[in-house]
């Protein structure tokens, strides 16, 4: 199910928290909770991968350009 959002409309509260959450991350998940339709709570996981070839694997992975 898509949702369009039309410019007048105002904006929820914690879709800007969710953008923020997003912006903040470079590698992970953000979860968004729904109550009864509602969103109830937003949660973020930053994950830090690093390189398969670095055998110390105390170098975090750069990411790839294209």
């Amino acid at each position: 199910m898509s949702t369009t959002l039309i410019e007048h409309e105002p904006m929820e509260p914690w879709l800007e928290v969710v953008r923020q959450k997003v912006a903040a991350i470079r590698f992970g998940s953000v979860q968004i909770t729904v109550h009864e339709g509602r969103v109830t709570q937003v949660e973020s996981l930053e994950k830090t991968r690093f390189n398969a070839d670095d055998d110390s694997l105390a170098t975090p992975r750069k990411p790839r350009r294209n």
